[in-house]
């Protein structure tokens, strides 16, 4: 249903580590890869965020800083009866680029520090805080927020004491919003 996004989804990420690998090969310039290298995992992070996990998995998340200067992260589930395949393969798609590409990146973190690259250390940890703070958010938007998550520990550990900090409600659009109120 969405093949154009479906293509985003993909393209910047893996245009991000096929460049990170090749980059040598074809400029100089260290200056010129990293920008570049950066440029494209800027662009992934805004496209996943903003668009992509939206049109293929129903999801999204934000945060928002209140008056008080307090940090509210969002998220929210759209509420689908039921999946057609199309959009069944598109999800797996979003969740595969979407764990694979943090664990790439971890790896060139290990081989760019076991081989002493340290100015490449920079651009790596960049790669793994995008990735891993979409991958964070998008998480946290399919087990419905923290709530989600206290009740699978309490019913694992046996406890009940969890506090709960997770304000849920259902917009006009039919689209389930769990925040979690926390600040930084």
């Amino acid at each position: 249903r969405h093949p154009l996004a479906t293509f985003f989804h993909l393209f910047f990420r893996v245009s991000a580590i096929v460049t990170y690998l090749f980059c040598d090969w074809f400029s100089n310039s260290f200056v010129a890869c990293f920008v570049t290298i950066l440029l494209l995992l800027s662009f992934d992070f805004w496209s996943v965020k903003n668009v992509t996990g939206r049109l293929l998995v129903g999801l999204r998340w934000w945060n928002q800083i209140d008056e008080d200067g307090k940090s509210h992260w969002v998220f929210e589930a759209k509420r689908v009866p039921t999946i057609a395949a199309s959009t069944e393969a598109e999800a797996r798609i979003f969740w595969l680029g979407l764990i694979i590409c943090p664990v790439i990146w971890t790896m060139f973190f290990f081989s760019t520090l076991f081989s002493l690259k340290l100015k490449w250390l920079a651009l790596v940890i960049a790669g793994i805080s995008l990735q891993t703070a979409n991958l964070y958010g998008y998480i946290h938007c399919k087990l419905g927020g923290q709530k989600a998550i206290s009740r699978a520990t309490s019913r694992l550990f046996g406890t009940t004491d969890i506090p709960k900090r997770q304000s849920r409600s259902i917009s006009e659009d039919g689209t389930e919003e769990h925040g979690k109120t926390g600040t930084r």
